[in-house]
């Protein structure tokens, strides 16, 4: 088995890939080290986070073999680049770009990027997506709509974001979805401003137990 087929398999076992978006890389840090005590350690850290790059070095350093590290809301082959020289495994766009996915399989780094139609799932897939993320999944219906694009594409991982909570976390698991991003509902930003960094491990333990629930486990 390669190493990228490896850490795919961790990442679909798991089962959840935390969105982080932090005001600053030290709350990063404490948020991710929060989601870690709660079971989760696929980690992915949006560009939207200031000195990204940076807080993925640092965690790259500091917990590199331990956690599955990947970078979030890259837009292009540059950042994406810049990502996996700081310890990125996986990279995550928002929406399909060709390029990105080249770079990325050159690398033989998982690549998953957004896609919303049926047509541009497909055309992801066929592209070479390790795993293709539905976004914005919870305006396009939720759980319905996963499943209803898993009737004629059942070949096709799929990773909702966007919308995912605590209340339906399991019923996407249930629809077909092979691994759920959850944001806001996982990473609390009250909790977060308040610096009750348990709050976020126990919303952690949650997700990950409503995914061993629906899995049947």
């Amino acid at each position: 088995m390669s190493q990228k087929s490896e850490k795919l398999g961790i990442m679909l076992e798991g089962g959840v890939i935390p969105v982080i978006r932090a005001k600053s890389a030290d709350e990063a840090l404490k948020v991710v080290e929060a989601i870690r005590k709660g079971g989760i350690n696929t980690i992915e850290i949006t560009m939207t986070v200031p000195g990204a790059i940076g807080v993925m070095e640092r965690l790259a350093k500091e917990a590199g073999g331990e956690i599955l590290l990947g970078a979030g809301s890259v837009l292009d082959p540059e950042t994406a680049r810049a990502s996996i020289l700081a310890g990125a495994e996986f990279i995550v766009g928002p929406c399909l770009n060709p390029e990105l996915v080249r770079l990325c399989r050159r690398y033989s780094k998982i690549i998953i990027p957004g896609a919303m139609t049926p047509t541009e799932i497909m055309s992801a897939w066929e592209m070479g997506a390790d795993i293709v993320k539905v976004f914005p999944a919870g305006q396009l219906g939720g759980p319905s709509y996963i499943k209803s694009i898993k009737a004629p594409l059942p070949q096709v991982l799929l990773n909702p974001t966007g919308g995912v909570s605590l209340d339906n976390a399991g019923e996407f698991i249930k629809a077909g979805a092979s691994v759920i991003s959850a944001g806001s509902a996982l990473v609390d930003k009250k909790a977060v401003a308040q610096a009750q960094f348990e709050v976020i491990t126990r919303k952690a333990e949650q997700f990950v137990e409503e995914v061993r629930k629906a899995r049947g486990e």
